[in-house]
Parts: C-alpha cells; sequence; structure tokens
C-alpha cells in the first residue's frame, strides 16, 4: 500500500481546488459533472470524496477561497488609503465592482446563492467584524455619527450583499453597477457626522 504524504494530499486538495474553480467559472456549477471535474484534474472521485465529501464541499470550500481573495483585495484597499473614509468608501464600491468579474459573478453570487444558500455564516462573520472595527474607527475619530458599530455594520454589509447579487443577476450589469454606486453614495451620505452651519 502506498503511503501518501501531507505534501502529496496538500497538493491533491490544491489540484481539485484550482480545477473546480476553472470549471465552475467556465460552465456553471449545474453543468460540471464530477466525472468531468476529476478527469480534468487528473484524479479520482474518491479524493474528491476525501478532501471535500461532495461535489456542494467542492463548491463551498472554492468559495471560501474566493471569499478570503475578495476581503485582501478590500483589505488592501482601506490599508493603503491615506483618509480613512476615502478608504471606507473606496472598499464599498470595490466591492460592488467585484460583482461584475465573471468568476465572483458566476460561482459567489449566483452559483452559491443558488447552492449553498450564499456565503457562509463564517465568511459573513468575518465581513461584518472586518466592517465593523473600521466603523468603530471612523465613529471614534467623529467622521461616523454614534451608533453601535456592529449594528450599522450589519447594515451597510447586508446592502452591498444584495446589491451585489443585483447587479449579477442581470444581462445590464454595468447600468446595474451605476445604479447601486449611486445608491452607495446616498447612503454612505447618511453616515457621515453632520458639520453644523
Amino acid at each position: 500500500m502506498v503511503r501518501r504524504t501531507r505534501a502529496d494530499m496538500e497538493q491533491t486538495r490544491a489540484t481539485l481546488l484550482a480545477t473546480a474553480r476553472a470549471v465552475f467559472s467556465a460552465r456553471g456549477y449545474a453543468e460540471t459533472s464530477m466525472d468531468d471535474l476529476t478527469a480534468q484534474a487528473g484524479l479520482t472521485r474518491g479524493a474528491l470524496y476525501h478532501h471535500f465529501g461532495d461535489k456542494q464541499g467542492l463548491l463551498a470550500a472554492v468559495v471560501d477561497q474566493i471569499d478570503a481573495e475578495m476581503d485582501d483585495r478590500l483589505k488592501a484597499i482601506s490599508d493603503a488609503a491615506e483618509d480613512p473614509w476615502v478608504g471606507f468608501r473606496l472598499r464599498c464600491m470595490r466591492y460592488l465592482e467585484m460583482a461584475l468579474e465573471p468568476t465572483i459573478q458566476r460561482i459567489v453570487l449566483r452559483d452559491a446563492r443558488a447552492v449553498l444558500g450564499g456565503a457562509s455564516p463564517e465568511s459573513q462573520r468575518h465581513c461584518i467584524d472586518s466592517m465593523q472595527r473600521l466603523l468603530a474607527c471612523l465613529i471614534d475619530q467623529g467622521v461616523v455619527a454614534e451608533a453601535n458599530p456592529q449594528a450599522l455594520a450589519s447594515l451597510v454589509y447586508g446592502s452591498l450583499a444584495e446589491a451585489a447579487f443585483w447587479i449579477a443577476d442581470g444581462d445590464d450589469g454595468d447600468a446595474r453597477l451605476a445604479q447601486s454606486v449611486a445608491a452607495l453614495d446616498l447612503l454612505l451620505r447618511g453616515l457621515r457626522v453632520t458639520t453644523p452651519h
């Protein structure tokens, strides 16, 4: 019996993830058979079952991977901004723009919602926690009006997520993005501390 090393197991998992990501992005989850997927990866169904349980488990792992990459990209935007408010606003806008990226649109915003019911609770919590920290800083700096940062983060995140689904759901994505960005500006203006005249 051949013993597989940890590196072999990690390589097999990475190969399945990369293959699934490419195939789901090109064809969509529903049009991808497990036999096609494992054949393209040069692996067996047994490897897929061992690492992910089933095709749905593989989709969930691909979504988690893409979510983590999206979060890294968004964090880089807010970290690089000299003005925290501008960084927060750009981060929100960039999230909406990601809804037009083909891989994110198909896998995260269409297939994951249809098959998994959306992002995992852990992923949602991570996004809200990240946004909560940013908003808490903006409240402390007197930029955003006093409010519970967790409640505010939940509302902003929910609004962005639903807008992203709406953008991804139509054939007129560019128009929907423009409309969403305009609505986002209106929403975010309402968070700012108003300066007395």
